[in-house]
């Protein structure tokens, strides 16, 4: 009897609180707001002068090609593969130990490759 007094009075507050009801989230409404103007000023064109391209409501974001330490690797296995490209296998992340390789072949398909200390692999 003693503990079921102190559990129907945290029973009740917990259900008076849960008929408050919430404040509004200034912060969160200016957030929203600056993110819509951000969206509203896109520029039509990407970096590269093309046209920006949108599927689904999705931006497709357009690297910049950079050539890699594994290039000419990456580009042979491609071709081992029936995978051949006008400009060839682009450094897709940051060059360092790790590098991860992108070509897109003439076929429309893409070759991706993972290269480690310059021993490459392909992704799948």
């Amino acid at each position: 009897m003693k503990r079921l007094i102190p559990l129907l009075l945290c029973t009740a507050l917990l259900g008076a609180c849960s008929g408050l009801p919430f404040r509004k989230d200034e912060a969160g409404e200016a957030a929203a707001r600056a993110l819509a103007a951000r969206r509203a000023q896109q520029p039509a064109l990407a970096s590269d002068g093309t046209a920006r391209v949108a599927i689904d409501g999705v931006e497709i974001e357009k690297i910049p090609f950079r050539a890699g330490v594994s290039l000419a690797t990456v580009e042979r296995m491609a071709g081992q593969r029936d995978c051949r490209g006008g400009n060839g296998a682009g450094l897709v992340t940051p060059a360092g130990p790790v590098e991860v390789y992108r070509m897109a072949c003439d076929n429309g398909a893409v070759f991706m490759a993972r290269c480690e200390l310059r021993q490459c692999a392909p992704m799948r």
